[in-house]
């Protein structure tokens, strides 16, 4: 299925005419196979989301040779780009559509997206990042699919004046969980486009977004005392899967959906498997993704997974440094003559290697937290052995692996303690232009300079032991 208006577009020469296929709208819908041919309707409810950061016209350069030319000067040109933007996004018609880069500080395009998404059914949140940037992100829900319980907005303050939307919903559709009983599906949803990582010094900032995100999730459900229920985290998050952002998000139970759909493992050798950006580099990478979390995964403490990401990082600095292990731990040792690392050389050389002292490093609380982590036997000195444990990631990594795929079902102890709850199954995931899926960037693309992901997920009956959050 093609939209019409594009057969004769260049822009959209490129992109498979099928892309739309496997694309399967939230619920009453007619499906079509590559030829046309009708097939039957769906028989079970879907929900559909497309996250894509559209590039706002003040980032986007016309003219390599002189980088201050932007699209913002000319109103015909990101007019036009994001007209088509919205053409896609409608012709596709998520339940959940989640913008970055929405160019937020220009009122005629604000209205043009709200005015044309709002005739369509979906009800727009919109937000700015801090100190007046220009962009932010823009969150659509559907209405005809969700009621919007709840919105919050999530200043992180930091170096890269990065925010984050949450909003609470409920389909509007009941779900069967058995023969007598039906539920109105609530799902916490996430739009957020993280720092860009300038230089590995930031990673510890990128990495404290996301904790931010996930300790405001875990507070906002304990305060409203809300039973379990499905995560979907959407955005730019302007890191790979080699890095520690994806690290520590596997680490807290949650599933890249295009790389369950795809069945693409966390290993090497899946790792360029595709691409969702060309940056201002020039280079290519996967950034773009929609994380869920069903409400029967188990987890480690937040705290305790966010300082093994955090020893990761400090061991990935110290490894740049050209410190070995042994060297690393003389390192942090100083110039102290004793066997074991103190507290105050600690922060001194985690000063040295650009993670604390600056507005974007580790903050005092941090790194006291990541001490007391360390310090197992709480003798206010780090040994070595303690020092080989807390700073070897694939250690953390081996134990995150056996507890995370383990879900609470399995767990003899919550027998005749359980409930019921919905949570979803990855249906199928598409980036768009289906190029990037084979990890080439077509060069007669430009919509964007990121892929626009979808994917779409199945509500399943789960059970869960009782617990509180």
């Amino acid at each position: 299925m093609v939209l019409a208006g594009f057969y004769n577009d260049p822009e959209f020469a490129n992109v498979d005419s099928s892309e739309n296929e496997s694309i399967l709208p939230f619920k009453g819908t007619i499906l079509r196979t590559k030829s046309g041919k009708i097939s039957s309707p769906v028989e079970e409810p879907c929900v559909s989301c497309t996250t894509f950061n559209i590039l706002a016209p003040i980032y986007k350069r016309l003219d390599q040779q002189n980088q201050s030319v932007r699209e913002s000067d000319f109103r015909a040109f990101w007019l036009a780009r994001n007209e088509r933007i919205v053409d896609w996004l409608l012709y596709e018609s998520s339940s959940i559509i989640c913008l970055q880069e929405f160019w937020v500080g220009n009122e005629e395009l604000v209205h043009m997206f709200e005015e044309r998404l709002s005739a369509a059914g979906y009800k727009t949140f919109k937000l700015a990042r801090t100190n007046n940037r220009g962009d932010g992100l823009l969150t659509a829900i559907h209405q005809d699919y969700f009621k919007v319980l709840n919105y919050r907005e999530l200043l992180f303050n930091d170096c890269g004046d990065r925010v984050a939307q949450l909003l609470h919903v409920k389909s509007v559709v009941p779900f069967s969980i058995n023969q007598n009983n039906c539920v109105e599906q609530e799902i916490l949803i996430v739009n957020t486009h993280l720092l860009f990582p300038h230089d590995s010094s930031l990673s510890i900032a990128r990495l404290h977004q996301v904790y931010q995100i996930l300790l405001y999730l875990e507070t906002y459900q304990q305060e409203n005392k809300l039973t379990p229920m499905p995560v979907i985290l959407c955005g730019d998050w302007n890191g790979s899967k080699r890095g520690h952002v994806y690290k520590f998000l596997r680490s807290q139970g949650f599933v890249s959906s295009y790389d369950i759909a795809h069945e693409c493992s966390d290993g090497e050798a899946d790792a360029d498997k595709w691409v969702s950006h060309r940056n201002h580099r020039g280079n290519i990478c996967g950034v773009d993704f929609i994380w869920l979390r069903n409400p029967n995964k188990s987890r480690k403490p937040l705290k305790i997974s966010w300082a093994e990401a955090a020893f990761g990082i400090i061991k990935f600095q110290l490894q740049k440094a050209s410190l070995a292990e042994n060297d690393a731990f003389a390192f942090l040792r100083a110039d102290n003559s004793v066997d074991h690392i103190t507290y105050s050389a600690f922060c001194d050389a985690l000063r040295q290697v650009n993670l604390t002292g600056l507005s974007y490093g580790l903050s005092f609380q941090d790194t006291k937290d990541l001490w007391v982590q360390a310090d197992f036997d709480g003798n206010g000195v780090l040994d070595y052995e303690e020092f080989k444990v807390c700073s070897s990631p694939l250690i953390c990594a081996f134990i995150r692996l056996n507890h995370m795929d383990e879900d609470c079902s399995s767990d003899d102890s919550d027998e005749g303690n359980e409930e019921e709850t919905v949570g979803f199954t990855v249906k199928n995931a598409a980036l768009f232009p289906r190029e990037v899926e084979k990890g080439i960037w077509p060069e007669n693309y430009s919509l964007s300079d990121h892929a626009r992901l979808t994917a779409v997920f199945s509500p399943v009956r789960l059970r869960c032991p009782r617990r509180s959050l």
